[in-house]
């Protein structure tokens, strides 16, 4: 059994693998390291990429039908005590997987960790997060992010800044780089791939709490993440309100998720709101027209209906892969 298994989704994006798998290599330390590349149906030379210039690392080819859906497919592949779930727009700046494998070996209540993250800029980059509520969207809809200090549980982000250089129990932390230890994937299930993409992360961290498991986040590592890299996209901005939409209707009573979805609805119309402008005030008033849609049920998720079950995928003792449903369908009406 490996020690660690490092899983990257890659859908169009070589040019970010290199630096990514080579700062991989290096910050590797003495483990027992399996690293597989989950291309998405890519057309930019992703497999030639990783087959020509790191021929120990393995490309699983899959359909493309997500982010967790990649992650699973290559999660099944891999027999290791941990794994990684990492963006391929990454770079390991400071620390090693060795020292990270450690750390959690010794803390046996973990089940999921993140570490320090930084921009291009220098600049640390809240990875730390608390669950959605009803409070929370409404408070995010009103700014409270721009409140300061005062007012931390009105946002999902922690934005005390301090708190990211010492390690610190969390609920759920960015999907960009998630290390999860085998057996909590196990008691908890794998990703649901009903989100096609976003929200992944706070489901994932939400039924591994439920299952026993802590969350933490562990500065020992530094990675460099290159964090909104393409601006507003109103596509993907549609895409993010589908799965928290999925994310209340699964997690959510009735009357909470009403409220959440009214706090959504709130923030997208108070974006409406704004003049326009410039080009990047334009595509935000059209992320925010076509995410209030969304939330009415007026527009359609913009990458296809999602399955109407979630289904992980588990090692049989003799290392084959069986499917199983993870959870009953989950409808409008629940």
């Amino acid at each position: 059994m490996d020690d660690l298994a490092i899983i990257i989704v890659s859908t169009n994006e070589a040019h970010w693998l290199r630096p990514c798998l080579r700062s991989v290599i290096e910050h590797a330390g003495d483990i027992a390291l399996d690293v597989v590349v989950a291309d998405n149906q890519s057309t930019d030379g992703t497999r030639a990429l990783v087959e020509g210039e790191f021929p120990a690392f393995r490309v699983v080819t899959c359909e493309n039908r997500g982010f967790a859906h990649a992650n699973n497919r290559g999660l099944m592949t891999c027999d290791a005590r941990y794994a990684l779930f990492l963006n391929p727009d990454t770079e390991v700046l400071d620390g090693t997987f060795e020292q990270l494998v450690r750390a959690l070996d010794e803390r046996s209540e973990v089940g999921l960790a993140g570490v320090r993250q930084v921009t291009v800029d220098g600049e640390l980059f809240p990875t730390i997060r608390r669950f959605p509520n009803a409070l929370r969207a409404l408070g995010e809809a009103f700014g409270s992010e721009r409140w300061g200090r005062a007012v931390p549980g009105l946002g999902e982000r922690e934005l005390r800044m301090d708190r990211y250089e010492r390690e610190i129990e969390c609920d759920w932390t960015s999907g960009s780089f998630m290390l999860a230890r085998r057996e909590a994937l196990e008691s908890a299930g794998y990703m649901d791939e009903r989100s096609f993409i976003f929200s992944e992360e706070p489901d994932l961290c939400l039924r591994m709490k439920k299952a026993g498991w802590e969350v933490r986040h562990l500065p020992s590592m530094t990675i460099l993440h290159h964090a909104d890299k393409a601006g507003v996209n109103p596509k993907l901005s549609a895409q993010d309100t589908v799965s928290r939409v999925h994310y209340a209707r699964k997690h959510f009573s009735a009357p909470h998720r009403a409220a959440y979805l009214a706090g959504l609805s709130m923030r997208y119309a108070l974006r409406l709101a704004r003049p326009g402008g410039h080009e990047r005030r334009r595509s935000s008033r059209e992320a925010a027209r076509r995410s209030l849609r969304v939330v009415l049920g007026r527009e359609s998720p913009p990458f296809g209906e999602p399955p109407r079950q979630a289904v992980a995928i588990r090692q049989t003792p003799s290392g084959s892969a069986e499917n199983h449903t993870l959870e009953a369908p989950v409808s409008a009406s629940d």
